[in-house]
């Protein structure tokens, strides 16, 4: 635990933008720092652990959170199963201190501020981030990761493109170079947002 006021920091950026390696950085490298854990519908894979990768849920049990009105933001993926932050996976974290960082899509964190307008505590130590990649650097890092073909990768475009127009919302963007330089921006970054949350 440390004496800094507990921040949660909402990342954002197009598929290829590094968020979730900075996200995991961010954990491994500054004490005191969680991942928010949050809420799927699939089944867990291999390994994973209910509470500690996610909380897994039926159908069901979402939908009957849905309607307790316990989400942040909650979102279908691919049309078949659904993902979402539950408020307790945060608020009970930071009221007990803890810091936090999320990486969530540009719908997501438009639910996030909308949550924040209604909740001070949400609002005093919540701060957003958007990850810019230009358009060539996006696709050598798409295809360097060897997991899309090109109709994939163009679709992920389509996506980054729309996404790229939200940036201007965020507090802070990072204009992404190398994953040392992005990470020192995002270092700079929740130096900042700890002023905010004093």
């Amino acid at each position: 635990m440390t004496t800094e006021p507990p921040v949660l920091l909402v990342v954002a950026g197009p598929a290829g933008s590094g968020k979730s390696t900075l996200c995991d950085r961010l954990v491994a490298e500054v004490p005191g720092f969680s991942r928010v854990v949050t809420t799927t519908t699939r089944a867990p894979r291999l390994g994973e652990v209910d509470g500690v990768h996610y909380h897994f849920l039926t159908p069901a049990e979402f939908d009957a959170r849905i309607a307790e009105n316990a989400f942040l933001e909650w979102a279908w993926v691919h049309g078949e199963r659904r993902y979402g932050t539950l408020a307790s996976s945060v608020m009970d974290l930071l009221a007990q201190g803890r810091s936090l960082v999320i990486s969530v899509d540009v719908q997501g964190v438009e639910s996030f501020r909308r949550a924040a307008a209604a909740n001070p505590l949400l609002k005093r130590h919540m701060t957003t981030v958007f990850i810019v990649v230009d358009r060539e650097r996006l696709v050598a890092r798409m295809r360097l990761r060897a997991q899309d073909d090109e109709n994939e990768i163009a679709g992920r475009m389509k996506t980054a493109e729309r996404e790229l127009r939200e940036a201007s919302k965020f507090d802070f963007l990072i204009e992404s170079r190398t994953r040392d330089e992005d990470f020192a921006e995002l270092l700079k970054i929740l130096e900042k947002a700890r002023d905010r949350a004093r």
